[in-house]
């Protein structure tokens, strides 16, 4: 009889492979252990590699029994017994066969940890801790007797500790002012009176100071209602880290509606407040309506913004206060709630910091359709549209590009070494719940989850940018409510999806509250190391470290990056940002030159990671402050690039 594990003992086989004499059995089985000992079989946990083979289920197997996957640095760790070895010699024999010649380390998934709560915001506040949200609902993780909608995520041991919020964190936005200190803006009203909470989170500010505990022991959220608030209400707003260190504050929505934006707020507010607290019109949000919410919104190098909202771009002056029209995404592709796209400033680079900005995925329907008249089988586009925003750039137009399959609701991840990550979404439907026809189960309006992530290489010709063949699928679907990150360690952390009304288990697209971490092929391997960089970190400042590089690694190929991780939520990262600096390695290889952004329009001033790409290897991030680490608003800081 043949076990799951494919292992017959009767037969002495393994899938049918003959196995060797005892002490044959024996040498394999020193083999093995050395086999583990060096990490030659991580490679396997890729599920693209020897795909469907028994050498690869019997490589996991052995890597399931043997020892345990860390997602951190993606390794091996084995503490062989000697009755393990025993009872499992036929095991090591038939993985022996396929760890002899390992492959290159791949891309791989990784399902470790359940937050406890649905993660649909998330940004990472350290380099062990990201902030999450949910909306007051009956989630599992539990604090002050009820179910808790805000907690600490640790990266290091995949747990959930519960925040205390006073109001409904829903569907709000959030980001970091100059002096690291993170905010969250907006969210819903009061659901039910009765229970937790009793304060309106729509014109909320949430505050929470630099942490530095790796535990988040102490770390806390404030709020107060009666001195920290905005000036309007706002559920389903953006947000944007600014040249001067604090936080615009853009569009949304007033009330709770199904669908689309019928009670909208078209305006822009700024905290610390600006302009005496008076939020400044938009005809840009107002023209944008119905579909409208979470505004795609970009600092460019100059410091103005770029917005993308339904199918329509401005970029707005903050100090002159005045919009300037630029030609509609093409096509009729729509980009923002409740038909999701997604959009991304891509990297800027030395000298010049020439700003592009990418926009994929949502749909060509339009938004003077019902949503009872659209379909949760709608095809999303398709689409990429991107354009330079610089005179000459806006002059040329929108350049076009596809995917290779349509997407609703993805989210774009700028990856250290430039490339862009776009993962999760639908390939049908539209956001929002149970309001279009045929939804999933009275709940979903999307369908048909995209489980494959697809790699984007800016760099590359057009017609060559896009490629997975090495990326592998996930089992879990993320669509509504779903929220994804870089994280300091250099791995994609993915949690959340919920398109119900309230914590669901009975539905096809059910609560999701599983963490995964989608490793790069660097997370496998030995990794540059940046020592003793400084906390804080002027502009247009050179500075020089110690550094490690591993041997084999080809030095004359070097990037340094310097990225703000962003806010995730509703397919869109808020603040997301690379800049790449200018870097020298010594000839011995045990030091590196760096050259900051050269002022606070490049990178607004504010919280950052460093991460060192040699070779196409990356290393862990490097935590500092960027700029004079003053509140906001502060001063210009740097030099003027040239005009």
């Amino acid at each position: 009889m043949q076990s799951a594990s494919g292992f017959s003992r009767q037969r002495r086989e393994f899938y049918g492979v003959k196995l060797p004499e005892p002490a044959a059995r024996r040498s394999l089985a020193l083999f093995m252990e050395t086999c583990l000992e060096s990490d030659t079989c991580h490679s396997y946990r890729s599920p693209d590699v020897y795909a469907g083979s028994a050498g690869t289920r019997l490589c996991r197997t052995i890597l399931n029994y043997t020892g345990a996957r860390t997602q951190n640095e993606g390794l091996v760790r084995t503490n062989l017994q000697k009755n393990a070895m025993r009872s499992f010699l036929p095991v090591l024999f038939f993985s022996s066969l396929a760890c002899a010649a390992p492959s290159p380390p791949g891309w791989y998934f990784v399902q470790n940890g359940t937050t406890g709560i649905v993660a649909l915001e998330a940004i990472v506040v350290s380099p062990t801790l990201a902030v999450i949200f949910d909306r007051v609902q009956d989630d599992p993780l539990q604090i002050n007797g009820a179910g808790a909608w805000g907690a600490l995520w640790n990266f290091e041991t995949n747990t959930a500790t519960p925040l205390s919020l006073l109001s409904n964190s829903f569907c709000a936005s959030g980001g970091f002012l100059s002096n690291g200190t993170m905010v969250s803006v907006g969210g819903q009203a009061v659901e039910n009176p009765d229970t937790e909470p009793d304060t309106d989170g729509r014109m909320m500010i949430r505050l929470l100071e630099p942490c530095t505990d790796a535990n988040g022991v102490g770390c806390r959220i404030i709020e107060d209602p009666a001195t920290l608030h905005l000036a309007e209400t706002r559920w389903y707003p953006s947000s944007l880290r600014l040249f001067d260190g604090s936080l615009m504050v853009i569009g949304g929505i007033h009330e709770q509606t199904p669908f689309y934006n019928v009670d909208p707020v078209n305006s822009f507010e700024f905290f610390p407040p600006k302009d005496s607290g008076v939020p400044r019109s938009s005809a840009f949000l107002e023209r944008s309506l119905p579909a409208n919410l979470f505004p795609r919104a970009f600092a460019l190098p100059d410091g103005k913004v770029f917005m993308v909202a339904n199918n329509q771009t401005i970029i707005y002056d903050v100090e002159t206060r005045t919009e300037t029209r630029l030609p509609d995404l093409p096509n009729g592709v729509r980009v923002t709630n409740p038909f999701d796209g997604t959009a991304t400033l891509l990297p800027l680079r030395p000298p010049l910091f020439t700003p592009e900005i990418l926009v994929c995925g949502g749909t060509n329907s339009s938004d003077a359709i019902p949503s009872e008249q659209l379909s949760s089988q709608d095809p999303a586009s398709d689409q990429c549209s991107r354009i330079t925003a610089t005179p000459e750039g806006i002059r040329r137009g929108w350049v076009l590009e596809r995917m290779p399959e349509g997407r609703m609701m993805p989210e774009m991840v700028i990856l250290p070494d430039g490339r862009v990550l776009i993962i999760n979404g639908a390939q049908t439907g539209y956001a929002a719940i149970a309001s279009v026809a045929n939804t999933v189960d009275g709940q979903s309006n999307a369908d048909n989850p995209v489980l494959k992530p697809v790699l984007y290489d800016p760099a590359a010709p057009l017609g060559k940018r896009f490629s997975n063949e090495q990326l592998p699928a996930s089992d879990i679907a993320r669509v509504y409510h779903s929220s994804v990150s870089l994280t300091p360690n250099g791995n994609i952390f993915i949690g959340g999806s919920n398109p119900n009304t309230g914590v669901r288990n009975d539905t096809r697209l059910h609560s999701e509250f599983r963490v995964e971490y989608l490793n790069p092929p660097y997370m496998s391997v030995a990794r540059p190391v940046l020592h003793n960089v400084p906390k804080t970190l002027p502009f247009n400042h050179a500075f020089t470290v110690p550094v490690t590089i591993p041997a084999g690694l080809k030095a004359s190929n070097i990037q340094v990056a310097m990225m703000d991780l962003g806010f995730s939520t509703h397919a869109f990262h808020s603040s997301s940002r690379l800049v790449f600096m200018d870097a020298k390695l010594a000839p011995n290889r045990k030091s590196i030159t760096i050259v900051t952004p050269p002022n606070n329009r490049v990178y607004p001033p504010g919280p950052a990671y460093i991460f060192l790409t040699v070779d196409g290897v990356t290393s862990t991030g490097v935590q500092v402050l960027v700029g004079d680490g003053r509140a906001p608003p502060v001063k210009d800081q740097g030099i003027q690039l040239p005009l």
